[in-house]
């Protein structure tokens, strides 16, 4: 006789002890456990109740049976349990994140979709952690009797169902009541029913499919693309084209060509800014099949979504980052739209890069991966230089329509000129052209709040958050001092130093500042500030952008989120605030990162029939990176940047881990990073074959977050499965000597200098 043993791994684990427990199944489950399933479980010496991930199923014999083994207490439905495909990410994001089995499957599935321990009855057992909203659905189940006469909305309803169930929402908007439906259920003409309640985010939308129609240029990429998408092998591509050269018609075509193929199709945006636009374009196109994930949604939302992927009741989803784990099954075509951002990557625990698991998705589902930007991540545009993905390239705009022409404000001449202001004479006089042209602008200013900093004007005392290194910034409308990173406020506004009792003195700027400058040179321009603080509300996205596309607004003043992938036709002229500072970043990928941002928010005038233009302040009008974004030349800046990689060996010529050390007292975090060094090191050194180098420790950008200190080691190495399993043995040495307690420790393969 046979028992059947289950391998779990439970929640709450450190990574020290994050490792397989073997539980007996008892007979009452047998059947409904499987590897992904969900269980609850009895750990530890108090038999603590914890929830676990099946990652095995094991046959016993009763010979070899093991009389010390706990069995489950409780297994979820079948329905809840990790599919295969799914089963292969948790395994991979534990591979390369280093992050514990159960984070890797909080990653996966959604909040509503997970449960939580209860007690029924004085006993454990699984509980959602959201209850499914369901609704009542009816089915045609007999015909209607002759007698007694049946009236005309009992007719109504049976008539409607002879199409197929529908559920009492769609029955009432027909005018059919709950009473007239029990009556006919009583009669047996109806069955009633339950099933999870259908959720159409954006009924609003309405199915209009229009012709597609693409240029010359860009049905060649499309011709390009398409055998790797009707083959049944993995492929992947860069789509690299130019702002406003059509690569979403392009993406419409191959989803198009996707579903003639039966399979099924992922887009995934950087922000939730962006996705209110592609939605649009998808829903009109493709109707209700659609479904959507990211954080914006409230936990039911996001739940009834990922439950009508699963069932397969959508052909195509659309997110942000969190969608790469859309539970969808046959998948052909996954799509990064402007792969280059930061926000691809998780900042938190599973450190995973949305480009990894997309890499790994198309090769589970034999799909083809679509990277697209017109400024590609440096490591994306070598890897398809060198034939690794397919190039394929939009050198013009959709219409032949020109580039924006672009000049730069230099902000010491407008100093000089006795102009203190943030918004520069120029820029000024053009918008204020604009507003007489009734045309639209969009500012970009990548600093949120009044202003920066306050600083004593006797002492210099800078006034800093209490439990993060950084400066508090003034938020006029809340007549506070915020910190960004822990949201720390201080109100009232201190007039005075804390250390010498001097007079303060509040400098630099945000959008708030910009804000009311605007208001006081244009009073009669529509100013739409754009911004996390203005963004906080539900749906705040998608209405300002709805506002702004309605020419409700004459101008749109915000943060990164205004930079990138929106498409307004009266949008003529764009400009750019303060961006010396990120110039002069901190990270390898500075450079990048503003060569990316001006090209890309360049890109936002100018889609139309109206030509567009760019203005650019700056103190450095000659940088060559600023030179070559007006230029729009991605491949110059390519071949500057490439260099510099390969002489200062930064991706893709190695791969750069940091390794992070949070702790309480300075000193202990210190010396805990210093001892994590030694010891890999001293392990590294039995292994001439692996390629590494080690600089640290040294604080982080930020050395304190929230009153915890921080440290970081840089490891420039070869990330293959040798390093990793390198670096695992050196956190076991590094809990043995209970090190964990002194500093925790944080590894992430995709920063580009710090945590």
């Amino acid at each position: 006789m046979t028992r059947q043993i289950a391998q779990v791994a439970v929640d709450n684990a450190t990574i020290h002890f994050d490792k397989c427990y073997s539980y007996r199944i008892p007979p009452p489950m047998q059947g409904r456990v499987w590897p992904g399933s969900l269980v609850l479980v009895p750990f530890g010496r108090g038999d603590k109740p914890r929830m676990a991930v099946v990652l095995a199923v094991q046959e016993e014999t009763q010979e070899n049976a093991s009389p010390r083994l706990k069995s489950l207490w409780d297994a979820a439905p079948e329905q809840a349990r990790l599919t295969p495909d799914l089963m292969e990410l948790v395994r991979f994001l534990k591979e390369r994140t280093f992050c514990t089995w159960f984070e890797a499957v909080r990653a996966v599935i959604p909040y509503g979709a997970q449960y939580r321990c209860t007690l029924e009855n004085g006993r454990p057992v699984m509980q959602n952690c959201l209850n499914r909203t369901t609704e009542r659905v009816y089915t045609l189940a007999g015909e209607l009797p002759a007698k007694p006469k049946p009236g005309p909305r009992q007719l109504a309803a049976v008539e409607a169902l002879r199409q197929g169930p529908l559920t009492a929402r769609q029955l009432e908007e027909r005018g059919i009541s709950k009473p007239t439906l029990d009556t006919l259920c009583r009669k047996g003409v109806l069955q009633e029913g339950r099933q999870d309640r259908m959720l159409d985010l954006f009924a609003s939308i309405p199915f209009d499919p229009q012709p597609i129609t693409l240029a010359g240029e860009q049905q060649h990429a499309l011709e390009a693309l398409l055998p790797d998408l009707e083959d049944d092998r993995p492929h992947a591509a860069l789509l690299h084209g130019v702002t406003g050269s059509g690569k979403t018609m392009v993406f419409l075509k191959l989803i198009e060509r996707t579903l003639e193929l039966g399979r099924k199709a992922l887009v995934l945006v950087p922000e939730i800014s962006l996705t209110p636009q592609m939605i649009h374009r998808l829903k009109s196109t493709f109707g209700s099949r659609l479904a959507v994930q990211h954080s914006a949604l409230n936990n039911t939302e996001r739940l009834l979504q990922w439950r009508m992927i699963q069932q397969g009741n959508a052909d195509i989803v659309v997110g942000t980052r969190s969608a790469i784990f859309a539970p969808l099954q046959n998948l052909g075509l996954i799509i990064l739209d402007e792969e280059q951002e930061h926000t691809y990557q998780s900042e938190s625990a599973p450190r995973y890069d949305a480009h990894d698991v997309a890499k790994k998705r198309a090769a589970i589902e034999n799909a083809l991966l679509v990277f697209a930007s017109a400024t590609p991540r440096t490591e994306t545009y070598h890897a398809a230089a060198n034939g690794k993905y397919k190039l394929v390239t939009l050198k013009q705009r959709y219409g032949e329509r020109p580039l924006p022409k672009v000049d730069f404000i230099d902000m010491r001449a407008e100093l000089a000129a006795g102009n203190p202001r943030e918004v520069s004479a120029r820029m000024a006089q053009e918008l204020q052209k604009n507003l007489d042209n009734g045309e639209q602008s969009i500012l970009l200013l990548n600093r949120r709040g009044y202003h920066t900093v306050g600083m004593c004007t006797v002492c210099g005392h800078v006034l800093n958050c209490p439990n993060c290194s950084v400066p508090l910034v003034y938020h006029k409308p809340q007549q506070a001092l915020m910190c960004h990173h822990c949201g720390h406020t201080v109100q009232p506004l201190p007039q005075t130093c804390p250390e010498c009792g001097g007079k303060l003195r509040y400098s630099g700027f945000g959008t708030q500042r910009v804000e009311e400058e605007l208001a006081e040179l244009l009073p009669q321009a529509r100013v739409l500030r754009m911004d996390q603080d203005s963004t906080g509300q539900k749906n705040a996205h998608e209405k300002m952008l709805a506002e702004f596309g309605r020419h409700d607004y004459d101008i749109l003043l915000g943060t990164q989120m205004v930079a990138k992938g929106l498409d307004f036709e009266k949008v003529t002229l764009v400009g750019v605030l303060g961006i010396d500072s990120l110039l002069f970043g901190q990270g390898f990928r500075a450079y990048e990162n503003v060569f990316s941002l001006v090209t890309q928010v360049i890109g936002r005038g100018g889609r139309a029939e109206l030509p567009g233009r760019a203005l650019i302040q700056t103190t450095v009008p000659g940088h060559p990176v600023l030179q070559l974004a007006a230029a729009q030349d991605y491949e110059a800046f390519y071949r500057e940047e490439i260099a510099f990689r390969k002489f200062g060996l930064y991706p893709p010529f190695c791969a750069f881990c940091v390794a992070g050390f949070v702790g309480a007292q300075e000193g202990a975090v210190a010396l805990a990073a210093h001892r994590f060094g030694t010891l890999l090191a001293e392990r590294a050194a039995r292994r001439p074959h692996i390629p590494m180098r080690l600089l640290g420790p040294a604080p982080m950008n930020i050395s304190m977050l929230n009153g915890k200190y921080r440290y970081k080691l840089t490891i420039k190495c070869r990330n293959d499965a040798a390093f990793r399993a390198l670096l695992r043995e050196t956190l076991e040495a590094y809990a043995q000597e209970k090190l964990p307690q002194k500093a925790s420790v944080v590894l992430d393969f995709n920063s580009d200098g710090d945590l």
